[in-house]
């Protein structure tokens, strides 16, 4: 197994990418994919630091196939998703400031991938977890399939 730090900026925030190619090779599109995931998660930082939950959402697959599991719960689809952040995070102190770190990409092939790392509300009380995150790309390019979200607090 062939492990490759990067190191990327994104979404205003200095991102170390470790690249786990097991039997991929880290060039090509597995290099594309270390810069262009880290790429859509600062984007996704960025807007929800700016309190936009909707343009946060547009990582994620626009479907009822998408799954989000955390706390013990699994919710399906698109909407209910997006319904559940809105009903986390009503406002602008709940939402506080977030950053994503120690991010680990292993390629599951050519249009998939295994995202982990660690994130981070900076906020009255901060709160962090970690995360796994599985990419797939199509049509609409790289979108979050299925996101399982835990936190440090319980």
């Amino acid at each position: 197994m062939e492990m490759k730090r990067l190191h990327l900026l994104g979404g205003g925030v200095g991102i170390v990418v470790t690249m786990v190619a097991n039997g991929c090779a880290v060039s090509g599109a597995g290099g594309r994919m270390a810069v262009e995931i880290p790429h859509i998660l600062g984007r996704q930082a960025d807007a929800w630091n700016a309190g936009d939950i909707e343009t946060f959402m547009q990582a994620y697959d626009a479907s009822g196939e998408l799954t989000f599991s955390s706390g013990g719960r699994v919710t399906r689809g698109w909407e209910s998703t997006l319904d559940g952040y809105r009903k986390r995070y009503p406002d602008r102190a709940a939402m506080g400031s977030l950053t994503f770190s120690d991010l680990e990409i292993t390629p599951l092939g050519p249009t998939a991938a295994l995202v982990l790392g660690r994130w981070h509300l900076r906020r009255d009380e901060p709160v962090g977890g970690t995360f796994s995150l599985v990419f797939r790309k199509g049509d609409h390019g790289w979108r979050i399939i299925h996101d399982h979200t835990s936190s440090d607090t319980g």
